[in-house]
């Protein structure tokens, strides 16, 4: 089956804001227009959990086409490596039948993944222990000497036969965006500041050129603590440093675009901690990314499940429901990226697009706590 044609467009998007406004009766505060001119709902579906297996292919399948179909998410996140390929399986196949079916057009759907991790094909006839060996190291697309942890890397051979094997598996012709998946995180402890600068540099290289030939649409770092850490932590990455990176590599239009980074109550450090120099200023992540033209996506807004079975509860809504809300009110914030497969939880957690997202006034002290 040839690959889905298309991308996320400014008027693909602004139409699916309208008709979820329309039809849906959604408040217009539910969008967010992003870098890139794009309208993208203030609610994500992610896609990282669950057993490498039949049945959660079919869970996660149906969740990306329950929430699409809904009229209340534009924006799926996804991995090469979660779930070992087959996260970006079921969501191609997602996209697929609705798009086959007219239930929606591609333009209007925007669909990230990454790249970075080791991610063995667990569907493949080749064990998970000999996947990399055979596939990567013996035809020349990976060297040992560029593996870190391993399990990371980020050379350009590399992270082009990744993005590849996900266009592949999402059946896209173009991605809309591709993260570089933890790559401080994992890197600067193994190979120093300079070093990496030089691997990332590289790195936005490959991706502008993935840009030049209409195969990706913008590109971004997720992110686990190289953001949120204090300045002279060794695991620290000033946001600045990689914006100045991609202008180097792809002037005034480069595609570095987006961030991914976790936040909910628990890990409040992007909109509390003032770690990020912009200019003559050190402000918070979330502040930094407004000055510098870059997009912030949030992961675990339920820690993993645990705020939706005993965090607050404010304002009428379950923990869940809270811990959501908080999210996406918070300035700065595109959309939470949520991981639900179960249609209960679905439900619950589409209910808040429905919502105007909170005044600083009531999200206000779940921040200050």
């Amino acid at each position: 089956m040839p690959p889905l044609e298309g991308r996320a467009s400014p008027e693909g998007t602004l139409r699916f804001r309208d008709r979820a406004v329309r039809e849906r009766h959604l408040p217009l505060e539910h969008f967010r227009e992003v870098p890139g001119g794009l309208w993208l709902s203030s609610l994500g579906i992610g896609t990282y959990i669950g057993a490498p297996d039949g049945p959660t292919d079919l869970a996660v399948e149906q969740a990306v086409t329950i929430a699409l179909s809904s009229g209340r998410i534009n924006v799926v996140d996804t991995a090469i490596n979660y779930r070992y390929q087959r996260a970006e399986r079921s969501v191609g196949r997602a996209v697929a039948r609705l798009t086959s079916q007219e239930k929606l057009r591609r333009e209007e759907v925007f669909v990230a993944s990454k790249n970075g991790y080791f991610a063995p094909d667990s569907e493949s006839r080749t064990p998970p222990e000999r996947w990399i060996e055979q596939e990567l190291i013996r035809p020349g697309i990976l060297a040992t000497e560029d593996i870190v942890d391993g399990c990371h890397a980020m050379s350009p051979s590399y992270l082009r036969d990744q993005f590849e094997r996900s266009r592949q598996n999402l059946g896209l012709d173009t991605i809309d965006l591709l993260y570089l998946h933890n790559a401080a995180d994992a890197q600067l402890p193994a190979v120093g500041r300079e070093v990496f600068g030089t691997r990332l540099e590289e790195a936005f290289r490959v991706y502008e050129s993935l840009r030049d030939a209409g195969r990706l649409g913008a590109y971004g770092l997720a992110t686990w603590d190289c953001f949120r850490n204090p300045r002279n932590d060794p695991g620290y990455f000033p946001l600045e440093t990689a914006v100045r990176l991609a202008r180097k590599v792809g002037g005034a239009d480069h595609g570095f675009r987006f961030v991914q980074l976790p936040y909910n109550p628990a890990m409040p450090e992007a909109a509390r901690v003032r770690n990020q120099p912009v200019g003559g200023d050190v402000l918070p992540l979330f502040d930094a990314a407004r000055r510098l033209g870059i997009g912030c996506f949030t992961s675990v807004p339920l820690l993993q499940g645990r705020l939706s079975r005993s965090g607050p509860k404010l304002h009428g809504l379950s923990s869940a429901q809270t811990a959501i809300q908080f999210a996406r009110s918070t300035p700065g914030v595109i959309a939470p990226l949520i991981g639900q497969k179960t249609c209960e939880h679905l439900s619950e957690n589409l209910e808040v697009a429905a919502r105007l997202p909170w005044a600083a006034t009531d999200f206000g002290p779940l921040l200050a706590g």
